[in-house]
């Protein structure tokens, strides 16, 4: 299954974006990781099916009701195997 690492940049911290992303990713059965980062972003790595991870890029370009995204960077990753989706902190 392929693996994408995802950049999420705009108005993303504080409305909701991990937490929303997370329930997305466990009802498209993906698998990885989403986690703030310092420059008020949101970074994510996640495995899965091509169909399902469009999906999941294409929510992320949206995000939650609150959010402004304003740039989604994608990039191909070694295939990694995950247990779950978590939020990490």
């Amino acid at each position: 299954m392929p693996t994408i690492h995802l950049l999420i940049k705009g108005k993303v911290q504080g409305v909701f974006y991990r937490a929303t992303a997370k329930k997305i990713a466990d009802k498209l059965k993906l698998t990885g990781w989403i986690k703030n980062t310092i420059n008020d972003d949101v970074e994510a790595t996640v495995t899965g099916g091509e169909e399902q991870l469009q999906q999941f890029i294409n929510w992320c370009k949206k995000g939650p009701e609150k959010a402004k995204v304003e740039d989604v960077i994608t990039t191909q990753e070694t295939e990694t195997p995950f247990n779950d989706f978590e939020i990490v902190r």
